[in-house]
This record gives C-alpha cells, structure tokens and sequence, in this order.
C-alpha cells in the first residue's frame, strides 16, 4: 500500500510517500509545497498554490490513501482559522482524487513515531530517518508528514486486524453532523 502524509500549513506544507508491504515500511518521496513567494494578504492565491500542490503530489506518486494532520487551537484564534483554511485547502485536493482521507493529531503521530506525545520535532526527524533508513535528516515539515503516513501504516494494520476479529468498526470522526448537531 502506498500513502501519502501531509502537514499543513499556509506558508509551508510537508508531504512525504512511503511504501508499506506487511512490516516493512520504505520511502518513495517527500518534500515541501511552500507559498512564501506570495504576499501574505493573499490567501485565496496561497490557498490555490497548496491545492494545485497536493494534487500534482498525488497524481506523480499515485497513492492509495492519505492522512492529513489534525490541527488545534493555538493562542491566536486568526492562525487558527488561517491553518484551518490550509487544511481544508490539502484535503479538498485529496478528495477531488478520490483519496480515502485518515486523520490524526500531531501527539498520535510523535506518539506512534518517537514513543511519547510531548516529543521534540528534531527526535520525529531522527526516528523517522531511522525507521525509513535514510542517509540523512529530512526537513521539520518532510518529516512530520512522513510521520503521519508512518503512524497511518501502523494504525491502519491494526485497525484492519480488529475490523476482521470483530467485525463492524464505526470511526467517530471529529466535525461530523448528526441530526444537525455536531458532536
């Protein structure tokens, strides 16, 4: 299987692709999508440059899913919604390629990655080199979104594996709607 990582941002998104075959785990690419080369009032154009990004990421590597970082509220509610707009920007392009989208938070991803939530982004970069055998460090935002497919690959056997112990499995996903609440 093959699946494609994403940390958004607005000035700079990671991207990473890994191959998965059983426990084996190998890189295919990673890299960043940056829109610094806009002024920062223009959002609709950054927006455009993330969204064209992530599909021809998607189109050149052909994976079969994806996963996209949750994000939380920070201290400024504008960098929030700003991220949040980035976000939506990544996953729309996603969808439109009719990509399965799995999401998880920055503390499942260092969780699963490095051992612990709380973890420095320089252990994430580490680990992942090691676990994907590199010769050298990946960049911060390359390396958090190769962390994400890592957690993607362990968490997806694992609930593949449940799913065929048990049965239905029911993901609660955050934001979904139901009788026009959302919990």
């Amino acid at each position: 299987m093959r699946i494609l990582g994403i940390d958004p941002g607005l000035q700079t998104t990671g991207f990473g692709v890994i191959d998965v075959q059983g426990a084996t785990l190998s890189y295919v690419a990673s890299g960043t999508i940056k829109t610094t080369h806009l002024p920062l009032g223009d959002l609709p154009g950054r927006l455009k440059v993330l969204y064209d990004g992530i599909r021809e990421v998607s189109e050149r590597y052909q994976p079969e899913v994806a996963t996209v970082e949750i994000i939380f509220v920070n201290v400024n509610p504008q960098s929030t919604l700003l991220l949040g707009q980035a976000r939506g920007a990544c996953i729309t392009a996603l969808v439109s390629r009719d990509l399965p989208v799995s999401e998880y938070t920055a503390l499942q991803m260092k969780k699963a990655v490095v051992g612990h939530g709380r973890a420095a982004k320089s252990q994430v970069q580490e680990m992942v080199r090691r676990l994907l055998r590199l010769p050298g460090l990946p960049g911060t935002d390359a390396a958090d979104a190769l962390g994400m497919a890592i957690t993607h690959a362990h968490a997806g056997q694992a609930m593949a594996r449940l799913s065929e112990a048990g049965g239905q499995l029911q993901r609660r996903s955050h934001a979904m709607y139901r009788d026009g609440r959302s919990y």
